[in-house]
């Protein structure tokens, strides 16, 4: 395993104890709602960081530079000296906030990265439903050419109606499977005698899900971080259920981020007055 995949599994390990109890404690509310308070304070919380890990004296010098370059415009509006001066101050003046606000975006991205890592596990796809099918996808690991091992579902909350079927050029092995039960449980691998598992959910309501169950890609392991990651050693690379989305896709984008990112903007915005935040 590579340094940065054991520190994001590491990671992982705490996001996924605060996402439970956290996210858990308000998913009995209506989506939006819930995601509307995550947002909230999500926005004011990136706020304060913004404060703290930017120069807000030099964003004031330049924001008021900018206001006066505006007034500028407006009063001098028949002198093209004046004008195209001020007009390249008031660029000047955007660039300067842009670049003032490089690191706090760069301090922020991560836990962002991390919260929306945990958000997609209960908002992003609908649980089974008993009786309904869908696929799950075994990748292997070793080199294209060498002989696929023996792999069978030994146990599972579900009825088998397709598979194994199997890809050789990919190295991947599919099954289709009929939902059974209600409740979150595992399918068990056999794979030349060693066992390997992976979690499934079916019910109804907001459930935590998780899609993959990551090999040693330490991005997957950031996507993904619902379950503990396959060794380097093992004979998987991942394994992942399709679960239905919960609502078609906007512009290429999960409607809930969409939802996620305006609301926290709002709040931020509603909030940036009483915490003294220049941005």
């Amino acid at each position: 395993m590579s340094f940065l995949a054991k520190i994001i599994t590491l990671i992982n390990v705490v996001t996924n104890v605060i996402g439970q109890y956290v996210f858990g404690a308000i998913m009995s509310l209506p989506g939006w709602l819930s995601n509307t308070i995550i947002s909230a304070v999500v926005g004011v919380l990136l706020l304060v960081i913004f404060k703290y890990t930017s120069n807000q004296k030099a964003i004031g010098k330049v924001r008021d530079s900018i206001k006066a370059n505006m007034l500028a415009l407006k009063l001098f509006k028949d002198d093209l000296v004046v004008t195209l001066q001020s007009l390249g101050k008031v660029f000047k003046g955007a660039f300067l906030l842009l670049f003032h606000a490089i690191v706090p975006m760069l301090i922020m991205m991560i836990p962002v990265i991390l919260l929306l890592s945990q958000m997609g596990m209960w908002y992003q796809s609908q649980a089974l439903q008993p009786g309904e099918e869908t696929l799950v996808v075994m990748q292997l690991n070793g080199a294209i050419e060498s002989p696929l091992p023996n792999v069978s579902i030994e146990s599972a909350p579900a009825i088998v109606t397709m598979g194994p079927i199997k890809v050789l050029s990919k190295r991947q092995i599919y099954w289709k499977i009929s939902a059974g039960k209600i409740g979150n449980s595992e399918i068990i691998f056999d794979i030349d005698g060693d066992k390997v598992a992976k979690s499934i959910a079916v019910g109804d309501g907001v459930i935590r899900l998780s899609h993959n169950r990551p090999g040693q890609k330490w991005n997957d392991i950031l996507l993904y971080p619902g379950e503990k990651p396959f060794a380097e050693e093992s004979k998987v690379s991942s394994i992942s259920i399709d679960y239905p989305d919960k609502s078609a896709k906007m512009i290429g984008i999960a409607p809930w981020i969409i939802h996620f990112f305006v609301a926290s903007m709002v709040f931020a915005l509603l909030f940036k007055p009483f915490l003294k935040v220049k941005i």
